[in-house]
């Protein structure tokens, strides 16, 4: 619908916009000359490399590179799509979008139906506080909600009654109720889609009612039943929970997905906010797409049973072919027999936050569930692994996440190392083969620059570079080892672990290492990178000498003999005579 707003309109509310104060009424800004300054509200940091500059109209992160104008600060910020986020910088101006007749129109239609909807949540509301609310008010009470807890959610209570609601509404609401399907008249006659049910209102994230889901307080055969999709409502697109979590929550960093409303509300009532449900199903790829435009950190929670692993594993399957660098996806696999709800009741939020914080990250997840029932210590086994984990990696985008999975199977599969480029058929089969290996197998010399082995130390030690960040500066041929060794001390990373999580976490920071290993086809040993960094820290003492008698020769030919002074002419001598008698 954005093609309908005239662009000379949207040029015009840009120019009246004030940037400054738009941004500065969502976050702290500071002063810094003409522009101001802050910490960026879309990514983690701890010094401010977000920059605004009301002047010129755009904002511009220098750690994340977030840039944009106001439209797409709004966008961004509050989750709104481009019409959504210019009706708001509209409303803040005073101003009506001149939507041409058809857009008008279709916006008229949304808004009634979501006006009937947010009629249908008060009219539940109502009902739960009245006499006959009376069940639903103990069932929720048993499960441990609190009122501040209900409020907060707007829960309600459709009453038995067929056609309570539709008796309740206006003549103008009743068509709109009967349109999103919380009314229905699928035989002739209207008659309520939820009858004696506890109910969830679904909100989109400018608050307003899109659907339902109902919770039966009887023996009906569906224990929850959903809203119908409709011009209001596309189960894809929402998220349950979001528009609370963001109520709550000045930045969400990351979401916790779970399956139910009830996990939802019952995480947020122990304090952790950005537990959110997939109103599809949280596995498929749309619904994913939703989560992931809301945040790049999504952690997954699903029972511990067979039903919790399928899902998790669907979840993995259909999260592949989205997952660029910066993306960061956990697994949490619950207890067999608990859920959110009544796990948190038992052990409490401080225990739950934990095992949030110690969940799978995707690559680990991926490669646990594909070695299960494997003995990898057998070449057929191995042949096997490979065979599940290539067609899944072959999915992700190329990139830095995908080349360490990719790296992380050979090594569980152990490849031949004896094995070069051309060496096998068209079709894979080796043309001709020749004698097997020999056992144990010999490494390949490598041979590399300095500057790569003292990465590669450092990679192996990160715990190193607090030492050879100094010594790194001092020489001109080790600029990207100086690079690399400011960067770990700076992030205070001491574990590879570390070091991959982070990179895994900021794009920025991948963008500045990507070449950093350009050109390697083999790696050398941990051992011969390490032995290279002790080399630089503790050079050898021969080869120091050897330093020292060049530059007293250089002098000494520079000048004459008798100018050197008696100590330098005492070292030279003994210099000399000791590497004849060395080679002599």
């Amino acid at each position: 619908m954005s093609g309908l707003i005239p662009q000379q309109f949207i040029e015009n509310l840009l120019d009246r916009t004030d940037l400054a104060e738009l941004i500065g009424s969502r976050i702290t800004l500071k002063k810094a000359g003409a522009n101001y300054k802050a910490r960026c509200p879309f990514h983690d940091e701890k010094t401010p490399s977000f920059n605004v500059r009301p002047d010129k109209g755009f904002y511009h992160c220098f750690g994340c590179g977030a840039h944009g104008d106001a439209i797409s600060f709004v966008r961004e910020f509050e989750g709104l799509d481009f019409t959504a986020a210019v009706e708001e910088l509209a409303r803040r101006a005073g101003l009506e979008v001149p939507y041409d007749k058809v857009a008008s129109q279709q916006i008229r239609q949304s808004r009634t139906l979501t006006d009937a909807l947010d009629y249908a949540r008060e009219f539940y509301r109502n009902r739960l506080a009245s006499t006959e609310g009376q069940l639903a008010r103990e069932y929720l009470a048993a499960r441990g909600l609190d009122d501040a807890i209900i409020e907060l959610y707007q829960l309600g209570f459709a009453p038995g009654a067929g056609t309570a609601l539709y008796n309740a509404a206006s003549e103008e609401l009743r068509k709109p109720l009967i349109e999103t399907g919380t009314v229905s008249d699928r035989y002739g006659r209207p008659r309520d889609l939820f009858r004696n049910r506890v109910m969830f209102p679904i909100r989109n994230t400018r608050g307003r009612t899109v659907a339902f889901g109902g919770r039966t307080l009887g023996d009906d055969k569906a224990k929850y039943i959903n809203s119908p999709e409709s011009d209001a409502f596309h189960k894809s697109r929402e998220i349950y929970g979001l528009f609370e979590a963001r109520q709550a929550l000045r930045h969400i960093d990351k979401l916790l997905v779970v399956e139910g409303y009830m996990d939802v509300i019952a995480l947020a009532q122990f304090g952790i906010h950005y537990a959110v449900a997939a109103m599809g199903t949280a596995t498929n790829q749309d619904s994913l797409a939703a989560l992931l435009k809301q945040t790049r950190h999504l952690v997954f929670c699903f029972d511990g049973d067979t039903a919790g692993h399928r899902a998790a594993d669907r979840a993995m399957e259909n999260a592949l072919e989205l997952l660029e660098d910066g993306i960061h996806l956990q697994f949490l696999m619950l207890p067999e027999g608990e859920d959110p709800d009544t796990l948190i009741r038992k052990e409490g939020a401080e225990a739950f936050e934990k095992r949030i914080q110690q969940a799978r990250p995707l690559s680990r997840y991926l490669f646990d569930r594909m070695q299960e029932g494997l003995d990898l210590s057998l070449p057929e086994n191995q042949g096997e692994l490979r065979s599940r984990v290539e067609p899944l990696l072959s999915r992700m985008p190329r990139g830095s996440l995908r080349d360490a999975m990719w790296h992380e199977m050979l090594r569980l599969c152990r490849p031949p190392r004896t094995w070069q480029p051309g060496s096998a058929g068209r079709n894979g089969g080796n043309r001709n083969p020749g004698p097997a290996p020999s056992t144990p197998q010999e490494r390949v010399p490598v041979r590399l620059s300095k500057n790569h082995m003292v990465c590669l130390a450092m990679l192996e030690a990160p715990e190193m570079a607090v030492e050879l960040k100094d010594l790194c500066r001092q020489d001109r041929q080790l600029d990207k080892a100086a690079g690399f060794a400011e960067w770990l001390d700076q992030q205070g990373l001491r574990t590879r672990r570390q070091v991959y999580q982070t990179l895994a976490r900021s794009p920025a920071d991948q963008a500045r290492f990507r070449s950093l290993f350009d050109g390697i086809e083999h790696l050398p040993g941990r051992e011969e990178a390490l032995d290279s960094a002790r080399a630089l820290l503790a050079p050898n003492d021969e080869a120091r000498q050897k330093q020292r008698l060049k530059a007293l020769a250089e002098k000494a030919r520079d000048l004459n003999f008798a100018d050197l002074g008696p100590e330098e002419r005492q070292q030279l001598k003994a210099s000399l005579s000791a590497h004849q008698g060395k080679h002599g």
